[in-house]
């Protein structure tokens, strides 16, 4: 926190916008990106969605609606914030002897890599800026670990469920996950590589800013999504060819956690 206040002075806006927001401002600063970036991340989610009954909310947005919408911390508009959540999760974890014995090989997941990664040096580095502060390093790592423990790389993936808290930490994440080299996430934004018809499907649920994000329940969610993505059973959201699956999960204070899924059937 400290650090960061040494980069930007403080303001009045909530801590958490104002920690990637800053994020966002910076990645603005250094490599181009823009407001317009941003905003679309927000009607993206929003716009996902639409289709997912579990979500808080359902509501499409247009891109003038996610722009005009109340500043929180610039860039970001309450539209590209996750809202505040109740929730509980629950996940069974089976054996690959209850599977055989209860015949649900067609139904079965596999976590194929899983990595969780604590704050390094470069967080709290004199030159570590607001975006490495949020944890992009540590994402980045996890990320890494996780691929090389599935044998699979990012051009391999279909689907993802990423942390999205607010939409300038989804850009940033694009990045440590490898989709885009550092500094170049806002172009697949502008190609628009992350959402149906795209090079991946990110946060089909709607992600945190839509689906709703109820902390310590917010990483089940994910992972109940990419199953149903895996299992073809998503429905109006369903990702064509889904056949592996990302997650990207982070709390400040700090760790970062990149699970990669495939289906054993496949």
């Amino acid at each position: 926190m400290m650090r960061m206040f040494d980069i930007r002075p403080p303001e009045e806006s909530p801590f958490a916008p104002q920690m990637f927001g800053n994020a966002g401002r910076d990645h603005m600063e250094k490599y181009g990106s823009t407001p317009d970036h941003y905003a679309w991340i927000g009607w993206k989610n929003h716009k996902h969605s639409v289709n997912n009954p579990y979500a808080q909310f359902q509501d499409e947005y247009s891109l003038e609606d996610i722009k005009a919408a109340k500043m929180i911390h610039e860039p970001l508009t309450k539209l590209q914030c996750s809202p505040t959540s109740d929730g509980a999760a629950a996940a069974i974890v089976a054996s690959e002897r209850f599977v055989d014995e209860h015949d649900l090989w067609a139904q079965a997941i596999e976590i194929a890599g899983q990595a969780m990664v604590t704050d390094l040096a470069s967080t709290f580095d004199e030159s570590a800026d607001c975006i490495k502060i949020v944890g992009y390093d540590m994402s980045k790592e996890a990320a890494r670990q996780a691929y090389e423990e599935a044998q699979v790389g990012p051009e391999d993936v279909q689907v993802i469920e990423l942390h999205d808290c607010f939409s300038a930490n989804e850009l940033i994440t694009y990045e440590a996950l490898g989709l885009a080299e550092e500094g170049h996430g806002h172009e697949l934004i502008d190609s628009h590589d992350t959402t149906y018809g795209g090079r991946w499907v990110v946060n089909p649920s709607g992600g945190l800013i839509s689906k709703g994000h109820p902390l310590g329940a917010t990483g089940l969610a994910q992972c109940s999504e990419l199953c149903w993505q895996l299992r073809g059973l998503a429905d109006a959201r369903q990702v064509d060819g889904a056949k592996v699956a990302l997650q990207h999960n982070i709390g400040l204070g700090g760790a970062a956690v990149v699970t990669v899924y495939k289906p054993v059937a496949s």
